[in-house]
């Protein structure tokens, strides 16, 4: 069967394109461009500000440029840029705005910028900024120190402290003889003076009431201070920790018996006050022993008036539990302590033997320097 082709005017025409579709309102509208342009500056700026918290976090906390041990003194009231530029021109961080910038920014983002402690700072080599943060919130500073051995008067304390280099400030109140507690007080650069002697006045207080609390019930001393007393003449006595309680004993006894207590170092406080000890003093002359003199206890029959010192904690506790004895004399021995006695008598012939002893030794010292002065 044929079909019959259609003619040219029925043949098939292409169908017409759909129009495209109608834009949208909302792209058209200013507002929704804005709003995609904040939110794309803002995914921006949190993604700068994450790199810089992370690199600057990195930087805040790598070893800093430091070579050799530094030390650095912060003063107080120098604030956060003060603080910096310090530590800049001594080396610990970078002297650069952009290291200047990264501490100061570390610092305020834990919050430390006010918590930053005046002293004096050792920084080891390559000390990162955190660790110097650390330290300077914590207050790890250099620590300082000053010795105050047993027995030194007021005087001789007062001349230790006011030539230490690291302390600062005029002595106000000068504590009385006595109420000062030798021992070793530590410090920071810039502490006052008259801190440090409140400190060892305020020890001494504390330590004797205890040490009056633990005494023995029969001893021959009325208060904490005549136990001061004494303790400042054991302590002058003897250097031997061994010997303070019996040469304590020996003192207790005799003023048991109302004996005198004979002690040399009462002379020379009676004579020079606490400035006894300042020179060298050892030997007491004929005269002195003579002299008119409150403390002298060869003079007076009891305690003398105050202290001749300030006593440490072995000489005070030895006073308040003295060896049970019954001595009543001791004289040196030659090698640093003492020998003890009973009776006079005894006491007499130790005596004979000390002074053999010093003969002995001044004459060996004038034999040494006849050599020298010959040249042998």
């Amino acid at each position: 069967m044929r079909i019959k082709p259609k003619s040219p005017r029925e043949a098939l025409q292409p169908e017409p394109a759909p129009a495209p579709p109608p834009r949208s309102r909302h792209v058209r509208n200013p507002f929704v461009i804005l709003v995609n342009m904040v939110i794309s500056l803002a995914v921006f700026a949190l993604a700068a500000v994450g790199a810089a918290l992370y690199f600057g976090k990195q930087k805040f906390e790598e070893p800093g440029p430091l070579t050799s041990e530094q030390t650095v003194v912060v003063s107080a009231g120098a604030g956060l840029s003060g603080i910096t530029d310090r530590l800049a021109a001594r080396g610990i961080i970078k002297d650069t705005w952009f290291d200047d910038l990264v501490f100061n920014l570390g610092v305020r983002f834990y919050k430390n910028a006010t918590r930053l402690k005046a002293g004096e700072y050792a920084f080891a080599p390559g000390v990162s900024m955190h660790e110097v943060m650390s330290d300077l919130v914590e207050g790890n500073a250099v620590i300082h120190s000053v010795t105050i051995p047993e027995g030194w008067t007021t005087a001789q304390v007062l001349e230790r402290i006011r030539a230490h280099p690291v302390l600062t400030g005029e002595i106000v109140e000068v504590p009385g003889e006595g109420e000062l507690l030798p021992e070793t007080y530590t410090f920071n650069r810039g502490t006052a003076r008259q801190e440090v002697l409140d400190q060892m006045t305020a020890a001494q207080e504390k330590l004797l009431a205890e040490v009056w609390d633990r005494r023995v019930s029969d001893l021959p001393i009325q208060s904490p201070e005549e136990l001061v007393i004494l303790a400042s003449i054991v302590e002058k006595e003897t250097a031997r920790a061994d010997e303070r309680p019996r040469v304590a004993g020996v003192f207790v006894n005799r003023l048991n018996r109302g004996m005198r207590l004979q002690s040399d170092p009462t002379i020379l406080y009676g004579l020079f006050g606490g400035e006894a000890w300042l020179t060298d003093r050892s030997a007491i002359t004929q005269s002195q022993l003579r002299a008119e003199n409150a403390y002298n206890t060869y003079q007076i029959d009891a305690l003398p008036p105050g202290p001749i010192g300030n006593p440490g904690r072995a000489a005070m506790e030895a006073v308040a539990n003295p060896s049970r004895t019954r001595d009543l004399f001791f004289v040196a021995d030659g090698t640093g302590g003492h020998v003890f006695a009973e009776t006079y008598e005894q006491h007499q012939v130790n005596v004979r033997k000390w002074r053999e002893i010093e003969r002995e030794r001044r004459q060996a010292e004038r034999d040494r320097a006849a050599e020298e002065a010959t040249g042998n």
